[in-house]
């Protein structure tokens, strides 16, 4: 669901950028303090996870089309909501910065879009009152969690995904884009993104379910008892665990990803090379707005993308991908953590003044 700078007017990213801003600056504030610095290296493994697993593009069967994690669930049930999204925010800025995944114009409206819903809406309005109801009491503590998580993270998908699709859809036709008329974009758009939300549930609880029978406390409001629950593997395995996975997705699994357009981009062009419907038909070299500001930010992100497309420049090779993979988890891994470290600065900061 990344879009690209010519979905945008500039009037609209700016808001976007602004509305984006505020919400950093506010959940910023939540980490100055010693709880939130512990939370350090999960911060760091788990927003490297989502990294990878946004590399890995699934196959909707049956569409010509493809969905990949969007991660803020995942995020805001490990860290909570705010950590959640400062963490998407690294990881949405390195992808556009860095492998030009996205429009560094259209980065605000990415971050509200893709980390907002989930990290916010996804928690505050699904997640942490379903993990504190009394649904599935009688199955006994671990086994409610488990089936609290599940029911959580594909309601939580399917809804955040639904919610960033339409504001897609809103954003487009505020812009002006007279290529994609409301009605019949938004009735491509949402039904595309019901299927990927629900793959993207299924994941999300298969690695939150892990969590929560390795380390039952990493897990937010997940049910413990009043005697907690036994930790099968120590906060180091865990993460060491989580790590590997990170390596093998990102250095390996990301090979294997699907070549069919997401979501977004099949909604727009289609897919008839592979037999399946045009859609909106639009033209994928010339589409959307051009504007001095789109210009600008393009003429940056070349600049700054040394591995575009999660791949090397001018190259096909193979190795592109896994070094992408690689790397990219590095850097959001250690972007993650270095947002903690100022955060306890700023804190300590603040009371010596």
């Amino acid at each position: 669901m990344h879009m690209a700078d010519a979905l945008l007017s500039p009037a609209v990213a700016a808001t976007m950028y602004a509305a984006t801003a505020v919400t950093v600056g506010t959940s910023v504030k939540t980490l100055r303090n010693d709880e939130n610095l512990a939370k350090l290296p999960t911060m760091a493994v788990t927003s490297a996870l989502v990294f990878a697993g946004q590399m890995i593009n699934y196959t909707i069967p049956g569409t010509g089309s493809s969905g990949h994690l969007c991660g803020g669930m995942m995020l805001s049930a490990l860290l909570g909501p705010q950590a959640g999204f400062l963490s998407m925010v690294v990881i949405l800025t390195i992808q556009s910065l860095f492998f030009a995944d996205g429009g560094l114009l259209a980065l605000g409206a990415n971050c509200w879009n893709m980390a907002f819903y989930g990290c916010f809406v996804g928690y505050y309005l699904l997640w942490k009152p379903i993990m504190g109801s009394k649904l599935f009491a009688k199955l006994g503590t671990k086994a409610t969690g488990r089936a609290k998580i599940i029911l959580a993270c594909v309601l939580g998908c399917v809804v955040t995904l639904q919610l960033g699709a339409f504001s897609v859809v809103l954003e487009t036709t505020v812009s002006g884009i007279s290529e994609l008329p409301f009605q019949a974009f938004v009735g491509i758009m949402q039904p595309i993104h019901l299927a990927i939300g629900l793959v993207e549930g299924l994941i999300t609880s298969a690695v939150l379910v892990f969590v929560y029978e390795a380390r039952p406390e990493l897990v937010m409001d997940a049910p413990i008892g009043e005697a907690g629950l036994p930790s099968k593997c120590s906060l180091k395995t865990t993460l060491i665990i989580l790590a590997v996975v990170v390596a093998i997705v990102g250095g390996g699994l990301s090979l294997a990803a699907s070549s069919n357009p997401d979501g977004l981009e099949w909604s727009m062009f289609g897919n008839t090379e592979a037999g399946y419907s045009e859609n909106m038909g639009l033209d994928e070299e010339h589409y959307g707005l051009s504007s001095g500001a789109a210009e600008i930010a393009g003429s940056i992100q070349e600049k700054t993308a040394f591995l575009p497309d999660y791949a090397f420049v001018n190259s096909e090779s193979a190795a592109g991908t896994t070094v992408s993979g690689l790397v990219g988890s590095v850097l959001v891994g250690g972007a993650a953590a270095l947002i903690c470290v100022l955060g306890g600065f700023f804190r300590r900061r603040k009371a010596t003044v």
